[in-house]
């Protein structure tokens, strides 16, 4: 089942653990757009309603309507996957966004006018305090941050393998949905306290598929 997504635990606790819980159901035997009730594919558009963050499944027709950038209650989520290759972040700079672990993704939220960060846990998603002088920062060094649509679109960011001296670190902006895709299969295969073999594994499938379908997207020069 591809099932309604809101953004982590925002809303509080529980909602993060109800709507997260969904990653885990069996899925039903055909899916239907929310919008017009007609059957759709495994794979198939979403809409984020803005205001409180939350997916929806659609079908194409439904999905085009929602298309342009006018004000509207839905967004349409794209589907183009970028990988940036000649992302610039330091060290340093990665401490100085006090995100506790190496892994997170930002996006720019049109409601509240500001930079979101999140990461992911065993529990949900999880909001981290963003210092946004260290979001300018990372921006004023690639340009290509201020090219993401707000609300449906994020920077992804894995500087696991780095952490652990086996792979450099993957920065991609992509839909905002894959984002809580890889939350939800943190949160269904994490065990114990270091998370398991079964989960690293299914992060390792879920990253090897984002390398195979990203485009690779070329740093611009500074302003």
């Amino acid at each position: 089942m591809d099932p309604m997504i809101s953004a982590g635990n925002v809303g509080g606790p529980g909602k993060a653990f109800d709507v997260l819980r969904q990653f885990t159901r069996r899925p039903r035997r055909a899916e239907q757009c929310e919008m017009c009730s007609l059957e759709v594919a495994a794979h198939h558009p979403h809409l984020l309603e803005i205001a409180h963050r939350r997916l929806i499944c659609v079908c194409g027709a439904c999905a085009v309507l929602f298309s342009g950038q006018g004000l509207t209650k839905y967004k349409r989520v794209p589907q183009r996957i970028s990988l940036l290759r000649d992302f610039s972040m330091t060290a340093a700079q990665w401490e100085s966004l006090l995100i506790p672990i190496n892994m997170a993704f930002f996006f720019r939220s049109s409601v509240e006018s500001r930079v979101i960060a999140m990461y992911p846990s065993p529990a949900g998603a999880t909001e981290s305090l963003l210092p946004m002088d260290a979001w300018k920062d990372l921006e004023s060094q690639n340009p290509q941050l201020r090219q993401m649509e707000s609300d449906v679109e994020a920077l992804l960011v894995n500087r696991v393998g780095e952490a652990r001296g086996v792979q450099p670190s993957e920065y991609y902006v992509l839909p905002i949905d894959q984002c809580y895709k890889l939350v939800g299969l943190i949160r269904t295969h994490w065990r114990g306290f270091s998370g398991g073999t079964e989960v690293w594994q299914e992060i390792g499938k879920f990253f090897a598929h984002l390398r195979s379908i990203a485009t690779v997207a070329q740093g611009e020069p500074n302003a």
